[in-house]
């Protein structure tokens, strides 16, 4: 297989995990949803952890939004988890699902 191959198959089976993508040939699709599930409840804790005030101002609502959140809008493979985690907070803002900020109080949570 030529490295031209084995690039678009991985993109293919990035974007299967990362952004509901079509299975590439010869992986099973119902493994790879429950792959990709499990993906995105890690990248959940992960940005839970990264901003452990965000999780905290949700509390037990933090799993649910980010998954309503993430499959409208999934991780693309070349995005920083800041910047992810950044438009996260204003996805909850824009919905009312947080405050709007106080000046200053969105900058301090980019810069984290």
């Amino acid at each position: 297989m030529s490295r031209e191959d084995l690039a678009r198959r991985q993109a293919e089976l990035l974007q299967a995990l990362l952004a509901d993508g079509p299975p590439p040939a010869g992986f099973d699709a119902s493994r790879l949803r429950v792959e990709a599930q499990v993906l995105r409840r890690k990248h959940g804790r992960v940005l839970a952890y990264q901003r452990p005030e965000l999780a905290e101002a949700l509390g037990d609502r933090f799993g649910e939004l980010f998954a309503e959140f993430n499959a409208g809008r999934p991780k693309r493979d070349t995005e920083r988890s800041g910047a992810y985690a950044d438009e996260f907070v204003t996805w909850l803002i824009e919905r009312g699902h947080l405050p709007k900020p106080r000046r200053g109080l969105r900058e301090r949570l980019r810069r984290r």
